[in-house]
């Protein structure tokens, strides 16, 4: 990282292309995205910036106190001058950040091993200095004439977030103190040796060391514990509660704001109280270590997740179950039925479930001639159904069963009951037994409608709705 210093700030030069993994490796760098991402009211601007600062088009980015600017080519070929702004911290949140540093000496040593200290960040709030910027903190100007996060401010953001994860100190001079200044300071309350030769920016280690001192993001702490004979040891795990918790009360003789339902908000925080106690049962019983995260959910996929949560009960806290589901059909843009039929399918295999039952895709190339001879291995001969095919459903001739391939290859079943398709079971490799779990109507499925027919005829293998 090739950077330019004055008395002000710093200019680093361009970076090059990003080729995959994620911009921010560092729990400052993330928690720097966070506030972009969580904060910028167009999600789809966020992402092309994104794209922008993956493909190289930021050019070198000037950080002073306060602000960040850069150049950044548009997919246009444009060239748009961007600025991010961040409040400064005053004179007194600088002194009172500088007495909580001298406390420990290891946030000193910390920082100057390229690292921000969490204990650091988190005794500063205490005191209401807010190092890592929050929601809505980061501003943006920028010459394309937004008056919000854009493509290019978002853009800078991203490859600020690179420098954040080689150096912490971008984020300090942003709050308004120069790397120089902060360590002319700390030697003046005696937290460094007279004379120590404090390096400003990565430019100060060549070759290897830089790199290396660039990746570093400490040592893992299982590794830690081990190693030292007197490191107290980890607590007891809690004990699984027998009950989920239950929400405080909100009927209060206030009224709500404004599109705000406390009964709504009462069943929502019952639902995470059961989801919470679930994810604890887990990692008591299997450990959470080397468990991959799970996928953030879209607004979708959330809305039938709740709904789930709804029908199967939350404690009998908040409205009815119809009023909730009602709500969550209106808000992820199904109808009745088809929130129904998406809550059945969430049952049985969740979100993988759930984008069977609701979307359609071709089968081709080697996918396509795999699922053929899993169709053609399944069945004797002279046991075979004849199948129609449709993108990804083939539906049984003459019957009101139909097959689903989701895209990691197992099968699904699903019924005709009403002029819709249903969910009608779990996943497997074997088509034929797949089937079975279709031919045979399940006992007490509330998602299937009342006095459903089935089907005299072949139909085409439509979508849910269809």
């Amino acid at each position: 990282m090739n950077a330019h210093d004055n008395d002000e700030g710093r200019t680093f030069a361009a970076l090059p292309p990003a080729r995959g993994g994620a911009f921010a490796r560092t729990w400052w760098g993330r928690a720097w995205l966070t506030a972009l991402e969580d904060g910028a009211l167009d999600a789809e601007q966020v992402r092309t910036g994104r794209r922008l600062a993956r493909a190289g088009a930021v050019g070198a980015v000037s950080v002073r106190p306060g602000r960040v600017t850069a150049v950044v080519r548009d997919t246009d070929l444009a060239q748009h001058r961007a600025d991010v702004l961040l409040d400064r911290l005053s004179d007194a949140q600088w002194d009172r950040l500088l007495g909580l540093a001298v406390e420990r000496a290891g946030h000193v040593a910390a920082l100057l091993d390229r690292e921000m200290p969490p204990d650091l960040v988190e005794d500063a709030g205490t005191v209401g200095i807010d190092l890592l910027p929050g929601l809505g903190e980061l501003e943006a100007e920028c010459g394309c004439g937004a008056w919000d996060h854009c493509r290019h401010t978002a853009a800078v953001c991203y490859q600020v977030a690179r420098l954040l994860d080689q150096d912490p100190f971008v984020l300090l001079l942003l709050r308004g103190r120069t790397e120089r200044r902060l360590m002319d300071d700390l030697q003046e309350r005696g937290t460094t040796p007279p004379g120590t030769d404090v390096p400003v920016g990565p430019d100060s280690v060549d070759g290897e060391e830089a790199a290396g001192s660039a990746s570093h993001e400490g040592v893992d702490a299982a590794e830690a514990y081990a190693a030292g004979d007197m490191v107290p040891p980890l607590p007891a795990a809690p004990d699984l509660p027998p009950e989920p918790g239950v929400p405080p009360s909100l009927d209060t003789d206030a009224p709500p704001p404004p599109g705000v339902e406390p009964a709504a908000l009462g069943t929502l925080a019952a639902l995470t109280a059961v989801a919470a106690r679930a994810l604890l049962a887990e990692a008591l019983h299997d450990g959470a270590a080397g468990r991959a995260p799970t996928a953030r959910p879209t607004v979708a996929q959330d809305a039938v997740r709740l709904a789930a949560g709804v029908r199967e009960g939350a404690g009998g806290v908040g409205p009815s179950a119809d009023a909730l589901t009602e709500r969550l059909a209106r808000g992820s843009g199904r109808d009745r039925d088809q929130l129904t039929a998406a809550v059945l399918a969430w049952r049985h295999g969740g979100a993988e479930a759930l984008s069977v039952c609701e979307e359609e895709w071709p089968v081709e190339g080697e996918t396509l001639a795999r699922a053929r001879a899993a169709l053609g291995s399944a069945w004797e001969e002279d046991e075979r159904p004849l199948l129609r095919a449709r993108a990804n459903r083939w539906t049984v001739v003459g019957t009101a069963c139909q097959l689903r391939l989701g895209r990691d290859g197992r099968w699904w079943p699903y019924r005709e009951e009403g002029g819709r398709w249903w969910p009608a079971g779990e996943a497997g490799q074997d088509p034929a037994s797949v089937l079975v779990a279709a031919m045979a109507r399940p006992d007490g499925e509330e998602a299937l409608s009342q006095g459903s027919a089935r089907s005299d005829g072949a139909r085409d293998a439509g979508p849910t709705g269809g």
